[in-house]
């Protein structure tokens, strides 16, 4: 799966890019790297990465910034890498259109299983499927073209937004498990993360509902699941 990935690493310690560059190299992926802010945007404009590895403490600008700036054109799968290792900067993170949130120092392995697990997100995410227009009244939701539009305007989703959205319309009206959705989603290594579900639920009913804090079609049924309703 990794022949040939566009992997874009932006981190301004020279060990770590070095370690990740090697690493990466050695599985095949296409490793471009870049050490501030800048570099990072200028990159992924030239190479359209097909994952991006992003630490948020840069020396130029945050990576919190750098991340909005690649979610205005890109649906990229994102994996932030950072020593904050509190709650509040992760929420942060996921919010701002995140895929996954890896805290330094890291083992290796986990993280590259989190890289391919990006990786085959992103490509769920830009592949193809049969699939029905579902009008949900306030949007409409293409699960063959895999768009989401809202008032005529099509609407920005990560390929994880994507993910959950479609698995919930899939199964309208069904009750979908946090488990189920994790495991899909995320992967089986996942499963206990809910905390993420509840990140990217808020964020699909900002995009998606007319009043995020009382919502109509994305419901949340307490510590089972989600069930999506027209």
């Amino acid at each position: 799966m990794s022949t040939g990935v566009r992997v874009l690493v932006v981190d301004d310690e020279p060990q770590l890019l070095r370690a990740l560059r090697i690493n990466l190299n050695a599985r095949g992926f296409a490793v471009t790297t870049a050490a501030t802010g800048a570099d990072a945007l200028a990159a992924a404009a030239r190479i359209n990465p097909q994952v991006v590895v992003l630490d948020l403490g840069l020396p130029d600008i945050d990576g919190l910034t750098v991340l909005q700036g690649l979610r205005g054109w890109t649906n990229v799968p994102v994996i932030v890498l950072s020593a904050r290792a509190d709650a509040a900067d992760k929420v942060a993170a996921l919010d701002s259109g995140a895929d996954d949130y890896v805290t330094k120092p890291f083992g290796m392995e986990e993280f590259l299983a989190r890289l391919r697990a990006a990786v085959r997100r992103g490509a769920a995410s830009a592949s193809g499927s049969d699939g029905p227009v579902v009008d949900a009244g306030t949007f409409l939701v293409d699960l063959s073209a895999k768009t989401a539009r809202r008032d005529g305007t099509d609407v920005h989703l990560t390929p994880t937004e994507w993910g959950i959205l479609e698995m919930l319309v899939r199964n309208e009206g069904k009750l979908v498990s946090q488990r189920e959705i994790l495991h899909s989603v995320w992967g089986p290594t996942y499963v206990n993360q809910t905390n993420y579900l509840r990140v990217y639920l808020a964020s699909l009913r900002r995009k998606l509902e007319d009043d995020p804090t009382r919502p109509r079609h994305l419901l949340t049924e307490a510590g089972m699941g989600y069930r999506f309703v027209r």
